[in-house]
């Protein structure tokens, strides 16, 4: 597992994965299924993997941490870049810190609180965790009234921030006026789009961005990492055809509820067994589990297709 400090040739070198979690019935950790999905992921030729909102870092057990963290740093080869999660309570973030603190782990995301927040606090408590942790931070911005500009480039220049997780969904991702401020405030090379392969064009093409987040590229690692090279060498139109082929299982997505789809595809295309979600999540009707299982499956073919391909040629 690669523990140096982030740079922007890493986020640029590999789609940010944000695989989900798989738990054995019990709800406890299975290592040999999540290890199933980190080996898809890297066979794909994705580096970088975040745990964060698809593995439901939101509910897991204080208790559970530790091992959580010990299980991702057994299961990635040496040179994987592994950013756990923490909060999204105050408290539980700093009670954290201490673990991070004690581990390999270059940096830690911390999870967007939507509640009871100040602009100012929000600073404060991102401020407080990478002291205690003693390693900056990525700041996951998803949601308009959890932190102003201002306040993320004062993290950045006090070398509070690894990078940015841009999440904020719009009904047009080349409109995005708060996208422009941050951009104007603290540049590209740290910003990360947050939200998927459908607005990661437009936010790498029109702002600039580094790289992209994706859920789906747990399904079809290499098509992902296709189109990220596609849109960094300027051939915008060949990335936009293969972003089409994400859009069936998107649409799915944003249609049900991402985290609740994605870890049902994740089994239903036969990456891995992933298991319960962590309550206050509940899986997916019956219905929903087969439309998601033939949408993965064909997503997955696509994927296998495009590697056979590659290696031909």
């Amino acid at each position: 597992m690669q523990t140096t400090r982030i740079t922007q040739q890493d986020l640029a070198g590999s789609v940010v994965s944000v695989p989900p979690v798989a738990r054995n019935a019990d709800l406890s950790l299975n290592e040999g299924e999540n290890r199933k999905i980190v080996e898809h992921l890297e066979a794909g030729g994705v580096s970088t993997l975040l745990y964060g909102g698809n593995a439901l870092l939101y509910h897991v057990a204080p208790s559970q941490y530790g091992e959580l963290l010990a299980m991702l740093e057994e299961i990635v080869s040496a040179d994987s870049l592994v950013i756990p999660s923490v909060g999204s309570s105050y408290g539980m973030m700093m009670d954290q810190a201490k673990v991070i603190c004690q581990s390999a782990f270059p940096t830690a995301m911390v999870l967007p609180q939507p509640n009871v927040v100040t602009y100012e606090g929000v600073e404060r408590a991102i401020g407080d965790f990478v002291q205690a942790a003693g390693k900056p931070a990525v700041v996951y911005i998803k949601q308009l009234g959890y932190i102003e500009v201002e306040h993320v480039k004062r993290l950045v220049e006090d070398g509070s921030v690894s990078w940015i997780k841009y999440a904020i969904v719009r009904d047009d991702p080349a409109e995005d006026e708060y996208l422009r401020r941050l951009k104007d405030a603290v540049g590209t090379e740290m910003i990360v789009s947050g939200i998927g392969e459908q607005p990661a064009l437009p936010h790498m093409q029109k702002y600039g961005v580094t790289a992209f987040t994706s859920g789906c590229v747990c399904i079809a690692p290499a098509l992902s990492m296709h189109m990220l090279r596609l849109i960094q060498s300027g051939d915008f139109d060949a990335a936009d055809q293969v972003r089409e082929i994400f859009k069936p299982l998107e649409d799915l997505r944003n249609g049900i509820n991402p985290v609740r789809v994605l870890h049902s595809a994740v089994a239903g295309a036969g990456v891995a067994e992933t298991g319960p979600l962590l309550p206050m999540m509940s899986p997916v009707d019956e219905a929903q589990a087969e439309e998601i299982a033939r949408v993965a499956s064909t997503l997955l073919e696509a994927e296998m297709k495009f590697r056979e391909e590659s290696t031909a040629g």
